[in-house]
This record gives structure tokens, sequence and C-alpha cells, in this order.
């Protein structure tokens, strides 16, 4: 994997990660460790879709630990995970914080290449997310589809056919009161099923909908509202 810090055109270091593997295989272990210091305000994200190839067996592990200082902040916005068929990944994404610090996290997956119509007759995918709010374990979420991926995506209350999902958190501050202003974005939202919670310092969004562009045709606009500057370029290329 390779780091490069392009001119970004936001109020702090923009980094893309590019992992020059072109992909993730069988067995693959990625570790990702990123620590934004007191007062920094960094943004990372990745040239375009990750891809997971299909596996013989062994599950591929990528792993992103996050650590901020006081004041610090740092935005995670990687383009999508794409999984093949017979993919089998299990992910993990920590975050230590202290309660002055802002984290915000964007993921998004899409099961099956859109442009081959493909199905995940089987597959593993795992994800696991937590976070630390100054010593405190204030978000807990794990999502895991074991076999058959896309007739459990088919299950109304799995995915009702979906299959291109992403989830953001911003743990900060001012992160419930933003909760009313979010929902009145997404209020205009199409093609795409959306909602917002918001509690204990956090605030979180889910995105569901059938194809990855609708998906990002009702994030992107979002982003560029929510966080009140460009998306690092890579996301526009």
């Amino acid at each position: 994997m390779r780091i490069r810090l392009p001119k970004g055109e936001g109020s702090g270091l923009d980094a893309v990660l590019v992992n020059t593997a072109g992909g993730i295989a069988c067995g693959d272990r990625f570790a990702v460790e990123i620590e934004a210091r007191s007062g920094a305000t960094v943004s990372v994200a990745t040239p375009a879709a990750e891809k997971v190839y299909r596996s013989d067996g062994p599950v591929a592990q990528l792993s992103v630990d996050l650590k901020l200082e006081a004041g610090a902040r740092l935005d995670w916005l990687p383009q999508e995970t794409i999984l093949f068929d017979r993919a089998r990944l299990r992910r993990t994404l920590t975050a230590e914080m202290p309660a002055d610090a802002c984290l915000t996290v964007f993921e998004a997956v899409v099961f099956g290449r859109e442009a081959r119509a493909e199905r995940i007759a089987h597959g593993l995918f795992e994800d696991r997310w937590r976070v630390r709010r100054g010593g405190r374990l204030v978000y807990v979420d794990t999502m895991r589809l074991d076999g058959p991926i896309a007739d459990l995506l088919r299950k109304p209350s799995v995915g009702k056919g979906a299959r291109a999902f992403a989830t953001l958190i911003h743990v900060a501050p001012d992160a419930e009161t933003r909760l009313d202003s979010v929902r009145d974005w997404l209020s205009t939202t199409h093609g795409c099923d959306v909602a917002a919670s918001a509690w204990n310092g956090l605030l979180a969004v889910r995105f569901c909908a059938m194809t990855i562009e609708s998906l990002r045709n009702a994030a992107l606009p979002f982003l560029l509202a929510f966080r009140g500057e460009p998306l690092p370029r890579v996301w526009l290329s």
C-alpha cells in the first residue's frame, strides 16, 4: 500500500491510500493505522473502488485503526468496496478519540459487479466497527453475511433486494444537534432508502440502494453539504 498527498481544496490535509495490488485476494491481510495529532485536520480517501476477489477458502482481512488527539478532525472516506461472487472478507474498524475531537466515517459496500449482473451465490462479509470516545465505548456495530448472500439480501428484514449499502457515523461535540438538518437534506433523496439517528454524542446515517449509482447519487451531495467543503478529488475523477 502507498500513501499520496495531493493538493486538496479543503481546510486540511488530503491523503489518498493506494492499494498497488489492485484489489484484495483470498488470504490477504491489510492493516491501516492513521493518527491525527492534536489540532490536525485530515481526510483520507481511496482513488477508486476496492475489489475483493473470489476466494477458494481463505478469508481476507482488512483492519483500520484510527486514533485522534485533542481537537483533531479525521474524515475516513474510502470509496466503495465491491465483493465478487465467493469473496470472503472480514473487516474491522476501530477508533480512539477524546471528547473534543471530530470523527466522520463513511463506508459503502456493493455485493456483486453490476456490469456483469453478478449474483453473490456464496461468500462471507463481516464488518465490525468499534468507537471509543473519552475512554468509553460509544459505538458498536457488526454486520455479518455468510453463505448465500444474494438470497439473504432478498429477505425484507435484511436488504429487501438491495445490493449497495453504506453507513456514515459522525462523532463530535455537535453531532446530535445536526440531526434535524441532516434529515432535511435526506428528505429530498430519490432512489435510495436513507435514515438518520443521533444519540450520546454521535450521528449515524444508513444508505440502502439497488445500485451503487443510486447510492452515490444520494451520498455525494449529502457529504458535500454535511462536511461543508469539497470532497477529495479522487471521489470525482
